[in-house]
């Protein structure tokens, strides 16, 4: 997978790192590449912080409570995360980086996941990131499908909630 601020791979790599956040600086570099990172610079335990740090963030913004709320979020994390954009081929090819160069990877991660969310939210719309629907999960989920009806993490969350839902309307007052 390639990361891409214009693509879904960043909303659902901080979904997550926010239903599963990384316990140390080595744990968080493995799941950085196994997402398609690419890693500049040796991990370091402050990125941990920085990511947890925007992580916390995210989840202020998957949990707002309305479509202003969530937008007044983003642009603080924008404000405090990203600089102007700018071409680079160190890895893929050319691409498009929307932070300044030669920057830890917490600094990294805040932007990517600063701007990801921005234009995820602003293409997709500004209902697009929830919390799962059935009442014994509250994973995060960012909605990529093409009805804009996601409500529930998984499938299986989805199956064990209409059954509770079936089993209530079956059984007797």
């Amino acid at each position: 997978m390639h990361l891409n601020p214009y693509g879904a791979d960043v909303v659902n790599f901080a979904a997550e790192l926010a239903n599963h956040p990384p316990q140390s600086a080595d744990e968080l570099a493995g799941r950085c590449r196994a997402a398609g990172l690419v890693l500049e610079r040796p991990v370091e335990p402050d990125d941990l912080g920085r990511t947890l740090a925007v992580i916390d963030a995210w989840t202020r913004v998957v949990d707002a409570t309305g479509e202003h709320e969530r937008a007044k979020l983003v642009n603080e994390m924008l404000a405090r995360s990203a600089a102007y954009p700018r071409m680079t081929d160190h890895a893929h090819g050319w691409h498009l980086h929307y932070r300044d160069d030669d920057q830890p990877l917490g600094a990294v991660l805040f932007a990517l996941i600063s701007v990801g969310t921005a234009l995820h939210l602003v293409s997709r719309g500004m209902d697009r990131l929830g919390r799962c629907a059935a009442a014994d999960c509250e994973t995060i989920f960012a909605d990529t499908s093409r009805t804009a009806r996601q409500r529930y993490c998984s499938h299986p969350c989805a199956n064990r909630d209409a059954v509770r839902r079936h089993r209530a309307r079956r059984s007797p007052p």
